[in-house]
């Protein structure tokens, strides 16, 4: 039959205004087309709707029982416009949201009271994946990764940066020593990645000015694994600042190294694919997590 909302529009219409010719001044179209448009949803339902008189236009009994479900059926339809428009003014409904479990530990979750304060009708639901993931497949709204990204299908947002720092416990320098220059590495426990091994590369120089590509001694998937490790007076480690904060502030970790560094910062980006629309719920999230990354100094 394949209804339309148009149709339903212009019988109301027709109804409330008394008149086929003012329903059609309301709705800005030709006296003919009003005409039609009536014509045509009766032929669909096949039955009149409205018995037509030289004075005036009454309702069969058909029309009576369809206006009443035509008033529903725009009433829902505007229902739902409205409803859509306060989300795009106030975010509301699921967030899926999708990082590193290390990001997700240290970053993330001591954000979510605020930004569930902010916007309490926002669902959030994190989950964490140490690798890259396709997003549709997930059913993730957004995702946050840290360093260079290579997916072209992926529209990104930088919400800030995070420095990458050669760190170890006092405990273990206590034992092994402190190493003075990059060659030194080779007498010392090394804590690095499994996979991928390009996070083995780290931002200190020789006397080449080459940064360094280190053989782990202990090695794990896992960066918050190495942090604890590292903790734990295992070797030294290196991990970017966003993991290590607290563990700087209270000394549990010191700088190794410190004259060596290369100024080397990771990029932090939100990504979510090129054909997706910015729901207010990702612009909101993505907002709120550039401010206070921002302010913490990462």
């Amino acid at each position: 039959m394949n209804i339309t909302l148009d149709e339903i529009q212009n019988f109301i219409a027709v109804v409330d205004t008394g008149s086929i010719t003012s329903a059609a001044q309301q709705l800005d179209q030709t006296v003919s087309a009003a005409s039609r448009t009536l014509g045509r949803l009766e032929q669909k339902l096949a039955t009149t709707l409205l018995r037509r008189t030289t004075r005036r236009l009454e309702l069969t009994d058909e029309g009576e029982a369809f206006l009443e479900r035509a008033r529903d059926i725009v009433a829902a339809v505007e229902g739902a416009e409205e409803q859509m428009a306060s989300r795009r003014i106030r975010p509301a409904g699921r967030l899926r949201v999708d990082a590193a479990s290390p990001f997700m530990l240290h970053v993330v979750a001591p954000l979510v009271a605020g930004y569930r304060e902010r916007y309490p009708d926002v669902e959030l639901e994190l989950h964490s994946t140490e690798g890259y993931i396709d997003l549709l497949e997930r059913r993730t709204d957004v995702a946050l990764r840290i360093g260079k990204l290579k997916d072209s299908t992926l529209h990104a947002r930088p919400i800030g940066t995070s420095r990458i720092r050669c760190l170890a416990s006092p405990g273990y320098l206590a034992k092994a020593g402190t190493p003075r220059k990059v060659a030194d590495l080779a007498k010392h426990s090394l804590l690095g990645f499994t996979e991928p091994d390009s996070l083995n590369h780290w931002p200190v120089l020789d006397d080449k000015g080459q940064s360094v590509h280190i053989k782990p001694t202990i090695g794990s998937s896992s960066g918050e694994t190495l942090r604890h490790l590292a903790l734990a007076d295992n070797g030294i480690v290196c991990l970017s600042d966003f993991m290590t904060r607290t563990d700087r502030e209270s000394g549990a970790l010191v700088p190794v190294l410190e004259k060596h560094w290369a100024n080397q910062l990771q990029p932090i980006n939100a990504v979510y694919y090129r054909n997706t629309a910015i729901s207010a719920r990702i612009s909101s999230f993505v907002s709120y997590l550039t401010e206070a990354i921002g302010d913490s100094g990462f």
